[in-house]
């Protein structure tokens, strides 16, 4: 996966929508980079000031699980959004008209408070400049974070422009391909998030074949599931299908298929995630396996030469030991001793003449 830029942190605000796989996949991606953390909140800034108001929301909830999840890794995120959540919050307040809309702002705000996220007085400052709604996105960055918000805008500028002269010739690309690149992505980001973390401590084997085999029983192996997803009727996907409607009755008729086919993908877009979680940890668990029996194995290896060297020592000993037997005189060669030796001459007869 590309390294952090700020093209690609603007192309990844830009794709995420309103799931909950989307955003919670995105917010991990932030939380990794958290070291970037102002320049992120700066674009992230810009780009709600630029986005529709559907997307308004969506970046709300972006900003709103970063903040929450990221308390564990450090508080760099909760500060940087210190200074522009203000300034949000007031510009989606004037921006924006629907009721759902700023229910769902107005919440996340209440969240923040009632789970001690921010101190109520600074919450209360955000129920304040949702009051005013003055829509000023500027007054909140700092001289610093200006060029870089203009920045942006000029980049976007540029890129709309580059897009809508492309778009009459450039094909869309297919759904397939789509899926298939944020697959791709996703399983990108595990690998990258695996290889950063502190390395667990060694598991046992029997721990390990017991996390592999868990995951066998996972989310992305449900048959019966991905059946009844793949079996789904078009019209809970395909807008144009809406005008086929034919009265009430084939609108309450479709709205419960779509309500049920809501709740089925929820449920599995939740087990997916869980899935990918689970996976991330025994991926932890494989790496510290995989170190343990690779320092094992040098461990094994040094021992190993320090007990060649000892043979060793222990053949060369052996050869100067046989040479040295083999150099001892020849016992059969002595006289026969086995009537007593000869006494020793006395004194008298060494110094006789």
């Amino acid at each position: 996966m590309a390294s952090f830029t700020d093209a690609t942190l603007v192309k990844k605000l830009k794709e995420v929508n309103n799931t909950q796989q989307s955003i919670q996949t995105l917010s991990l991606w932030l939380i990794h980079h958290r070291k970037h953390a102002k320049k992120i909140v700066v674009v992230w800034f810009s780009e709600l000031g630029k986005a529709p108001i559907a997307r308004k929301l969506t970046l709300m909830y972006l900003a709103n699980d970063v903040i929450q999840n990221s308390k564990k890794k450090g508080p760099e995120f909760n500060k940087a959004f210190l200074d522009v959540l203000a300034g949000a919050v007031r510009h989606i307040a004037s921006d924006c008209k629907d009721e759902k809309t700023l229910k769902s702002v107005m919440r996340i705000v209440r969240i923040w408070e009632e789970r001690g996220v921010y101190d109520a007085t600074f919450c209360k400052q955000l129920k304040k400049s949702f009051e005013d709604g003055s829509g000023s996105l500027t007054k909140e960055t700092t001289t610093t974070k200006v060029p870089l918000v203009k920045q942006h805008r000029k980049q976007k500028k540029h890129k709309r422009g580059k897009k809508s002269h492309e778009s009459k010739s450039t094909p869309v690309e297919p759904p397939t391909s789509t899926k298939k690149r944020k697959l791709e992505e996703v399983i990108a980001l595990t690998e990258e998030l695996v290889a950063d973390e502190e390395p667990l401590d060694p598991p046992d084997a029997d721990e390990l074949v017991r996390a592999l085999e868990q995951l066998e029983q996972s989310a992305s192996g449900d048959a019966a599931v991905r059946e009844k997803i793949a079996s789904l009727p078009p019209e809970v996907s395909d807008i144009s299908l809406l005008e086929k409607l034919k009265d009430k009755q084939d609108a309450d008729r479709l709205g419960a298929q779509v309500e049920a086919a809501v709740s089925l993908l929820s449920d599995y877009n939740g087990r997916l995630y869980a899935e990918l979680e689970e996976r991330r940890h025994v991926s932890r668990m494989l790496g510290a396996f995989i170190s343990a029996q690779r320092q094992h194995l040098d461990d094994s290896q040094k021992l190993l030469q320090e007990w060649k060297k000892k043979l060793e020592s222990v053949i060369n000993v052996r050869k100067e030991l046989k040479s040295h037997l083999q150099n001892l005189p020849d016992l059969t060669l002595l006289p026969d001793v086995t009537g007593g030796l000869a006494p020793l001459p006395s004194a008298g007869d060494l110094f006789s003449l």
